[in-house]
């Protein structure tokens, strides 16, 4: 985990600014503004203008920018009017599949933009080591949703297990911040969200998207150390300390140097 990158980013629908500032106070590490899924075709200009205001005001509330697909009629405008307002953290960019599609989206950039290249598509995985290297792609986010679609997947358990497994290893290799895991699409249920959240946790990632703000703290506890693993890493560099040099085992379990690595980023992280 790396506390300088969003454990959460929430997503809300940039036609519905009255819900904007509820979602910048819901908690969330990041705010995703969104003019892609969640804006219907004819409402896009007006949603469009709405972010445009919203990012024009304080400048303490810079939100990243979910724009429309590079097929799209309104990718351009999105780019046009969006890319060099210092107001916009970074871009999110749905079904990237090319470093090309990343470069027009930075062509006429404000110096401090990133880019969230979203991989939900075949194509866009088969290019995952293109999409790390991209300039200033701070991390991938995982598409869960189109991705078993473009695929044809049944299932978000262990059908993704490869999928994860390789985006966490790429964007290792590339040197950019671990991967963002998809939504969860169950709101009400808490422990399933978290239990989501989890998951991605073990398979490498560093933070999960949100479509809903009662879905924040869950994440949040998901990457979150627990009481019983700050104080198993306390214990075992306790031991270390105490041990001279001398091989040492804690809970009857010998520690190596990743041990020790794990238990102080751990008590670090804290």
């Amino acid at each position: 985990m790396s506390a300088a990158l969003p454990r959460s980013y929430l997503f809300v629908p940039g036609n519905r600014p009255q819900r904007f500032e509820k979602a910048h106070a819901a908690g969330a590490d990041a705010v995703i503004l969104d003019l892609e899924d969640a804006v219907q075709p004819d409402e896009k200009p007006a949603a469009r203008a709405a972010v445009l205001a919203a990012v024009s005001g304080d400048a303490s509330r810079r939100a990243w920018v979910r724009i429309n697909g590079s097929d799209t009629s309104w990718f351009s405008e999105d780019i046009a009017a969006l890319v060099a307002h210092p107001g916009v953290a970074g871009i999110v960019l749905p079904k990237a599949e090319t470093r090309e599609q990343i470069e027009v989206v930075l062509a006429h950039a404000h110096s401090a933009l990133t880019v969230l290249p979203i991989v939900e598509t075949a194509r866009g995985f088969a290019n995952l080591a293109v999409l790390c290297a991209a300039p200033r792609v701070s991390r991938i986010v995982f598409g869960t949703l189109d991705f078993q679609i473009d695929l044809g997947i049944d299932g978000d358990d262990e059908e993704l297990h490869l999928f994860r497994s390789q985006i966490v290893l790429s964007s290792r290799l590339a040197g950019i911040g671990a991967p963002v895991d998809g939504v969860s699409t169950t709101i009400v249920d808490i422990e399933a969200i978290e239990a989501d959240a989890r998951r991605g946790r073990r398979f490498g990632f560093g933070g999960k998207l949100c479509i809903h703000p009662k879905q924040v703290d869950a994440v949040h506890r998901a990457y979150a150390w627990t009481d019983r693993e700050q104080a198993w890493a306390r214990r075992v560099l306790a031991a270390v300390g105490a041990s001279d040099g001398a091989a040492v085992a804690v809970d009857g379990k010998m520690v190596d140097l990743p041990v020790i690595l794990k238990a102080r980023r751990i008590v670090e992280d804290r």
